[in-house]
């Protein structure tokens, strides 16, 4: 009986940190026909909202991943953040 309080704590902590990052897992497996909503979203509060949807696109269809939110939370997907230009910028929204 000793083992039970430290049983239900477990299955609490576990269950808070599932539900803390179901977002990233959502976030990092994407199917090709997923970039397209996933993308609009993401680029949905920008008034620049052809070259975001191009370059999301494009950075969505080599990495599989668009991260969470309109802006940032790119640590979320590696792939998608560290893809830079030819002058070192960020290639990807």
């Amino acid at each position: 009986m000793a083992g039970r309080p430290y049983t239900s704590i477990l299955l609490l902590v576990s269950l808070l940190l599932l539900i803390t990052f179901s977002d990233i897992a959502e976030a990092t497996k994407l199917r090709p026909s997923d970039c397209k909503p996933k993308c609009t979203y993401r680029c949905s509060a920008t008034s620049h909202k052809k070259p975001c949807m191009f370059f999301c696109l494009k950075c969505c269809s080599k990495c599989l991943c668009v991260p969470p939110g309109t802006q940032g939370n790119k640590e979320v997907c590696p792939c998608y953040n560290n893809w830079k230009t030819k002058e070192g910028g960020p290639k990807c929204p």
